[in-house]
């Protein structure tokens, strides 16, 4: 499973031209679920990404986590984060996993995040989907997680 995690002052998903999803101060998840991937996966990618310290205390330094300043999670799934082009110009999306698969996983992840009490907004699974956000920092973290461990 791979996580790009970014820091943000807002962001919001629309879909059809509706907001579907909108937060404040916090984290912009996107989500990606290759075969291989878990229940494991999906709940170490959750305590890490609810754990993380990279928002700033009152000496600036990243040391607070989304519990601390109240912050929530916009979760949103993201198929093409394990899209390839090593070959060519046009991406081969084989090491994504099916809908079947990738779906349950997304949705376990926003469950791990919920169960450590952050509020948590998603997009639409499978949707076209416009994202709108406001990096903060910029701060950008991209996780991995393999069989339970996030790398």
């Amino acid at each position: 499973m791979r996580a790009v995690v970014q820091r943000v002052s807002r962001a919001s998903v629309t879909v059809n031209g509706e907001v579907v999803g909108s937060i404040n101060r916090g984290l912009m998840v996107l989500v990606g679920v290759t075969p291989g991937d878990g229940d494991a996966d999906a709940r170490a990618i959750g305590a890490k990404i609810a754990g993380l310290r990279i928002f700033r205390d009152s000496e600036g330094k990243m040391n607070l986590s989304l519990s601390d300043i109240g912050g929530a999670v916009l979760l949103v799934s993201q198929f093409t984060l394990y899209g390839s082009v090593r070959k060519g110009r046009r991406p081969s999306f084989v090491d994504a996993a099916i809908s079947a698969v990738a779906e349950p996983l997304v949705d376990a992840v926003a469950t791990a995040l919920g169960e450590r009490g952050l509020i948590v907004e998603t997009g639409v699974f499978g949707a076209d989907m416009s994202v709108d956000l406001t990096n903060d920092g910029p701060v950008t973290l991209v996780l991995e997680s393999q069989d339970g461990r996030v790398l």
